[in-house]
């Protein structure tokens, strides 16, 4: 029913209201009604407090107004309509009053009178006046409310109202409520109690799970270890066993009897699947130990299809299995590892072997253009997997019971080690099986593996980057070195004179200086300047000069390379390469761990960079002082200063707070840690990539960029 709709209501009582008193007789009559309608203490209180904050409104903004009570029985609920009506101005902005975007004191007073209420209407037109419509449904205990009853209201309305009842009666009302208050701020202190309580022993465990977690994670390395070494043990006796079991079922040393035959048969079909288990588990190993390398070729999956077909063409014995493969014609050629690409179908083919009597197997591609990967799937009409099965399958030396797979049973390895290099490649497997229907095994690979960065990170380390800061003061040189320079790889810095040079280069840390001033005593002045300068002095300097003698005089006063102000492009960028290479290649390794020192050297060393030592953190940060690095290596966990120390200090200083800092250790950072030593440092790596076979790709990638924020 509209809230608006009176067809059906029966009035209770009219007033008129015009002054402040006035305002106390409408609460109570207000009060008054909604108790003799059935309404309890709280919802009286309610209607009485919505009632006042409209009637103050219309007081405030209209001068008075009237207010009409009826009861409506046109819903399927009774309800106390209370309609109260002004010919004031009427308000302007009433959507955003109502959705709460007006705070002027009429909009605080409708949206509270709203929240009491069931139902609030409001009907308004400027300079016409407002009406409010307030509906409060009776009580499922008051509803069917009888009308003849209202007569009996009536009366008991007409008997006058005290006003200091009603202020009497909001004290009470006050009291109750600060009573409830102080009961609620006791429970909640309470249930604040219980909450401490309850984050101590949440955080006692977090520590326990902690170091649980920690125990696992070593067991877990120690059964990596275990199995690495322990498979490389067992190939060796395993191999001896099949050859020597070939040897005498191939009778080069003597005919055998048939039971002899078949003993050894047996000896050496049980060496062969202890042998591939031994496989399974160093593979296995190898993923959790990173070890697993990645060989990228680019391949056509017919090939692959037509070379699996072949090679397990002899494993199908069954007559009633046949094995299937679809032609792959529009998949494009795959670059990834084709290797561990066979390694996954055939251990899927193999699975699909042992647990399909009688039916097909059929091996397909499909292409995922949106995803630039390919889904490979084998399908068979085997056994079948129980939904409650196909998680357990995938969890390493998992078997399940049924008579089939009893006769058959592997090693359990073969799906875990299936998901691991599915992963590995940047994959995802999946499965879909019904029980007595068949299973299909999928793995979605992206086309195109991610190539190694090592070319790309060598090249960009060799190549032209960084900042060339050009000192120059002639008006008609500037744009031809523009021009020379234009789309070289280098940042140009143009400065006028020593003093901009200096600021510039602290800001700013360039590759190379070069100096560019027509007037000769002026130019070798200023090449005396950066040369005797402690920010300047050990960045390489090129001059360009007017004439040879001017070179041999720029040269004896320290200049690291000369050319002529005629020269060409190739010339000049030439000549820049050579000065930026010679002196690019200054590396500090920090570290009071003598073998770490020395593996990072090796490997620095043979990249072509010039390795300065320090054995700890004092040394480390005389020597950046002294030799101004291009790079600094840090270990953190030092005997005489700790890497958040030198850190620090570096920073503080002038000549070596634009030096870029790689940290590289072994201590567990927390995450806190790791966030903090991130504002300081250009990266962080673990000192266990000194013992990767990719650490080269690692370390490569954290010079170049190191040799970019360095630049910056």
């Amino acid at each position: 029913m509209d809230l608006v709709k009176l067809a059906t209501t029966h009035p209770i009582l009219t007033l008129q209201f015009r002054l402040e008193p006035d305002l106390v007789l409408v609460r109570q009559r207000a009060r008054q009604i909604s108790d003799l309608l059935g309404f309890d203490d709280r919802e009286q209180t309610r209607i009485a407090t919505a009632v006042s904050e409209i009637v103050r409104n219309a007081l405030g903004y209209a001068g008075g107004g009237t207010i009409e009570f009826q009861l409506d029985d046109d819903s399927r609920r009774e309800a106390l309509l209370i309609r109260i009506s002004d010919s004031g101005p009427g308000i302007r902005e009433l959507d955003a009053i109502l959705e709460g975007r007006n705070r002027s004191g009429m909009g605080m007073g409708l949206a509270g009178a709203r929240r009491l209420v069931d139902q609030l209407r409001i009907e308004s037109v400027p300079g016409r006046g407002t009406t409010v419509w307030l509906r409060k449904f009776l009580s499922r205990r008051a509803s069917s409310f009888p009308l003849q009853r209202l007569s009996s209201i009536d009366e008991q309305l007409r008997a006058p109202l005290n006003p200091f009842d009603e202020i009497k009666r909001q004290n009470q009302e006050l009291l109750r409520t600060l009573e409830e208050l102080r009961k609620h701020q006791e429970e909640l202190a309470q249930l604040n109690r219980e909450l401490e309580d309850t984050n101590r022993g949440v955080v006692a465990l977090y520590a326990e799970l902690d170091e649980k977690a920690l125990h696992l994670k070593q067991a877990d390395e120690i059964k990596s270890r275990f199995l690495s070494n322990m498979s490389h043990e067992f190939r060796t006796p395993l191999n001896s066993i099949l050859a020597l079991t070939r040897i005498l079922l191939d009778r080069l040393d003597g005919d055998l009897t048939p039971e002899q035959a078949k003993q050894i048969s047996f000896i050496s079909r049980s060496a062969e699947d202890l042998l591939a288990l031994v496989n399974d588990l160093l593979d296995l190993a190898k993923v959790e130990a990173g070890k697993l390398t990645v060989q990228t070729t680019t391949f056509e999956l017919k090939e692959l299809f037509g070379a699996l077909r072949g090679l397990l063409k002899p494993l199908l014995l069954n007559e009633r299995t046949t094995l299937i493969f679809e032609d792959p014609a529009d998949i494009p050629p795959l670059h990834t590892d084709e290797s561990k690409i066979s390694q996954i179908l055939r251990n899927f083919i193999s699975n699909a072997l042992k647990f399909t009597e009688c039916g097909e197997i059929r091996v397909s591609a499909e292409m995922v253009s949106d995803e630039n990967a390919v889904i490979l799937s084998v399908a068979d009409t085997g056994i079948g997997i129980a939904p409650e099965h196909q998680t357990l399958i995938f969890q390493e030396f998992a078997q399940l019971d049924s008579p089939l797979q009893k006769k058959v049973r592997g090693t359990g390895l073969g799906l875990p080690l299936t998901k691991k290099l599915t992963e590995f490649l940047g994959g995802s497997i999946s499965l879909k099986s019904e029980l007595g229907i068949g299973s299909t095994f999928s793995v979605k690979i992206p086309l195109r593996y991610p190539e190694s960065v090592k070319d790309f990170l060598a090249s960009k380390l060799g190549g032209r980057s960084g900042r060339l800061l050009i000192i120059e003061n002639g008006p008609d040189v500037s744009p031809a070195f523009e021009e020379l320079l234009k789309d070289s790889g280098f940042q140009v810095l143009q400065v006028r004179n020593l003093k901009e040079a200096q600021e510039k280069s602290r800001q700013r840390r360039p590759v190379a200086v070069l100096l560019n001033i027509p007037s000769e005593q002026e130019c070798l002045n200023t090449l005396t300047g950066l040369k005797s300068d402690a920010s300047l002095g050990q960045i390489p300097l090129l001059v360009v000069t007017g004439t040879v003698e001017d070179q041999a005089k720029a040269t004896a006063l320290g200049a690291d390379a000369c050319c002529m102000r005629q020269a060409s492009k190739e010339q000049l960028l030439k000549t820049l390469d050579h000065v930026v290479r010679e002196s690019s290649a200054k590396i500090l390794i920090v570290d009071d761990e003598e073998i770490s020192r020395y593996v990072l050297k090796e490997f620095l060393v043979s990249l072509g960079h010039s390795v300065i030592e320090a054995q700890g953190g004092e040394e480390g940060i005389l020597l950046a002082r002294e030799h101004q690095p291009q790079i600094i290596f840090l270990d953190l966990m030092m005997q005489d200063l700790s890497g958040h120390e030198v850190l620090d200090r570096l920073a503080m200083h002038r000549m070596t707070e634009a030096i870029p800092v790689i940290i590289l250790t072994s201590k567990v950072l927390t995450e806190e840690e790791h966030q903090s030593l991130a504002a300081k440092a250009v990266t962080i790596l673990s000192k266990s990539v000194l013992a990767k076979e990719d650490k080269g790709v690692k370390l490569q990638e954290a010079l170049l960029k190191a040799k970019v924020e360095g630049t910056i």
